[in-house]
């Protein structure tokens, strides 16, 4: 999920967390004694802080710590380093931390060194970040909007975000999930639902659909929906559809303005059909070999995108038509019928696309982009 000024929302929060909650453990190896004594907890906080810098530095050259921390370019050790400065910044965070750890130890004592002691500990760093990453990104939602947002509102649009990711899902597959499908719409289903061509992306997702889809989820998976739990967390969106809606708009509207950055990121739509043309032709006389009085024309449209075809294999078909969507655009008269989205005439949008492959849209881009690295290798002689 992406909303302004946001950072942390994305799927590379799990690598975030991870790498947080690795480095903690080493950091507070020797301090969790120290924990439970009030006295103690500035000091315990300048050491941790001063362990978790050197650890995270420790560790900058890891797969985990260079991996992509959102779609913006922020890497998970920056988003790390920072979420750290911030604890630095809001020490009533790691006061809870204290307390809630002085709590399990008073209840079992040293637990961190128990049977599944590091599970707990790790557990209540986790909580701890997961706690301040919403109030930074709401503070910086804040101040790119203008507009009032707590914490827990931040929560509620990663659920309304998830909630529609899952129901896209649940669409998707309306065969195999033909009576759950019914029980969201509210209707059986005989033949594609309308609403299964609806759904393209999370702005399109009605607030009706969500509740329904949480108040039977606990029928078809055992467990009761956000919404429907005995929690109080969500009790006024479950009775405010038109928060949801407005909530769920909001999400929609600014993925599809972000995605469409991705058209700027190496050349506009002309450009980059001239780039793809040369790229081809290049193919063709390398293939021919030194002499370019051998050298064939260049590849006709249908022939060039054989070749593209064949030189990315293995990629599915969401990525290949991602990989043309950000090279030649989204229109072009080529295009066979059977690529096109039919209320638009054109290829589907990156967020219809994402739908399609069953993946979110920071992991489409990462493929279409090893994609264009693929097929930029498979053109060098």
């Amino acid at each position: 999920m992406r909303l302004p000024g946001t950072r942390y929302q994305e799927h590379g929060w799990e690598h975030v967390r991870k790498l947080l909650g690795q480095c903690s453990l080493q950091a507070l190896a020797s301090l969790c004694p120290r924990l439970p004594d009030l006295s103690q907890q500035q000091a315990c906080l300048d050491a941790y802080l001063d362990a978790m810098a050197e650890l995270l530095h420790a560790n900058r050259r890891c797969a985990r710590a260079t991996a992509p921390g959102n779609s913006y370019g922020d890497s998970t050790l920056e988003l790390a380093l920072e979420l750290v400065c911030e604890l630095q910044a809001r020490p009533a965070d790691w006061a809870a931390f204290r307390s809630a750890v002085a709590a399990e130890h008073a209840r079992c004592g040293a637990f961190w060194d128990g049977p599944g002691g590091e599970a707990i500990l790790r557990k209540k760093v986790n909580d701890m970040f997961a706690v301040l990453r919403d109030k930074v990104d709401s503070d910086n939602y804040q101040v790119a909007c203008g507009r009032s947002c707590s914490p827990n509102k931040m929560y509620a649009y990663r659920m309304l975000d998830t909630a529609s990711s899952e129901i896209a899902r649940i669409f998707g597959a309306w065969r195999e999930h033909r009576e759950q499908v019914a029980a969201i719409i509210g209707r059986p289903v005989e033949g594609v639902p309308i609403e299964v061509r609806q759904m393209r992306g999370a702005g399109d997702c009605k607030a009706g659909w969500v509740v329904s889809w949480s108040e039977t989820l606990e029928r078809f998976s055992g467990a009761p929906g956000p919404l429907h739990t005995r929690s109080k967390r969500f009790a006024n969106l479950k009775s405010s559809p038109e928060k949801i809606r407005a909530m769920l708009a909001e999400i929609g509207e600014y993925e599809e303005l972000s995605s469409n950055r991705d058209c700027d990121r190496m050349l506009d739509a002309n450009e980059a059909a001239e780039w793809l043309e040369d790229l081809w032709r290049v193919v063709s006389e390398s293939r021919a070999g030194d002499d370019p009085d051998d050298a064939p024309p260049g590849p006709a449209a249908a022939d060039a995108a054989s070749w593209t075809a064949q030189a990315l294999a293995g990629s599915s078909l969401p990525v290949y038509l991602a990989v043309y969507l950000k090279m030649v655009g989204g229109a072009d008269e080529t295009y066979p019928d059977e690529w096109l989205d039919p209320a638009t005439g054109e290829l589907p949008t990156m967020q219809q696309l994402a739908l399609q492959d069953h993946v979110s849209l920071p992991t489409l881009r990462k493929r279409r982009d090893q994609a264009i690295a693929k097929l930029m290798g498979a053109a060098r002689p």
